[in-house]
């Protein structure tokens, strides 16, 4: 009985180690995944703060509540069947879908920058003259499309795994993900508060005061500095997607040129080889990002111009 006893407990503690272990490498493959989506999620964090802009303090956070609570039912209601399923029937449509999602981050940054560069017509409007509900909806649409790029990159990460890992590796990106990008936004819009609440309850002259009265001053810096290696991110990660497709449809020599020269430069430099290599590849990828942004970004500028013109006829 006892021998019965100890070879269950035996089997028992089997099943837990493989638990574990399954558990661990669905943690991992997530991290992967997530790590493989930074551009785009660099970028949600980006633009979120912008929908909270000129609001009342009291209502940002509930706001972005709100926001958040639309994403995660984006990726989980919409975006996640799509995406099994596409992986499950049509795994030879995931290369394409991807590239179409690297080409719109390409677009994205070129335009960033051609905007920042003084060109073409950027409106936003302000949150301000719109309901809460209007807000929440927009930012959900948008965050649709930019919730689309890092549902589809993190399948194609783990597209080899099996059905139901992918489907719980899905799930934990798609949360993780939301919980980061949303509460790092919640953190970002409130620290101007804090510091304001600093420095009336302290005194200007505190070290208090002093710290909240940098928060404040700092804050508008914070976000331009996000927003500027969003842009970065998008036209690298936009980039490198390209490639990477390219090379998956038998198109190899743009990527071959790249990955030579990455072997060229880890084995000619001891030490910092890889690093060195690792800033090629990534100079690269953003340098094809923003070649086929600005390609796209002046096809898109030419059609609004003539269909402008042929309206004023």
């Amino acid at each position: 009985m006892s021998a019965g006893l100890f070879g269950l407990l035996d089997d028992v503690a089997a099943l837990a180690r493989l638990a574990a272990a399954s558990v661990d490498d669905v943690g991992a493959a997530a991290a992967r995944a997530s790590a493989k989506a930074a551009g785009v999620v660099v970028d949600d964090a980006a633009v979120t703060p912008q929908y909270v802009r000129g609001l009342a303090a009291e209502r940002e956070v509930p706001i972005i509540k709100k926001i958040a609570t639309g994403s995660i039912r984006n990726k989980l209601v919409f975006i996640l069947p799509a995406a099994l399923l596409l992986s499950q029937f049509l795994p030879w449509a995931l290369t394409p879908i991807l590239m179409l999602g690297g080409a719109y981050l390409c677009y994205e940054g070129a335009e960033k920058v051609w905007h920042a560069l003084g060109h073409g017509a950027h409106h936003d409007e302000d949150p301000r003259e719109k309901s809460e509900e209007e807000v929440v909806k927009g930012a959900v649409r948008t965050d649709l499309i930019l919730s689309a790029e890092i549902m589809v990159i993190a399948l194609n990460e783990i597209a080899a795994e099996g059905f139901v890992s992918r489907l719980v590796i899905l799930v934990v990106v798609a949360v993780l993900i939301t919980v980061v990008v949303y509460g790092a936004v919640a953190l970002i819009v409130k620290m101007d508060d804090l510091g304001l609440a600093l420095v009336e309850r302290r005194g200007a002259g505190s070290g208090a005061g002093r710290f909240g009265a940098g928060l404040v001053n700092a804050m508008p810096k914070v976000l331009t500095v996000i927003s500027v290696v969003g842009t970065a991110a998008m036209l690298w990660v936009g980039g490198h997607i390209e490639l990477v497709g390219l090379d998956d449809l038998g198109l190899s020599a743009p990527y071959d040129v790249v990955h030579h020269l990455e072997e060229a430069v880890r084995g000619a430099v001891p030490g910092i080889g890889g690093v060195l290599a690792w800033l090629i590849n990534t100079a690269a990828s953003a340098l094809v990002g923003a070649m086929l942004g600005a390609i796209v970004v002046a096809v898109k500028t030419a059609i609004t111009s003539r269909r402008q013109g042929a309206g004023t006829h």
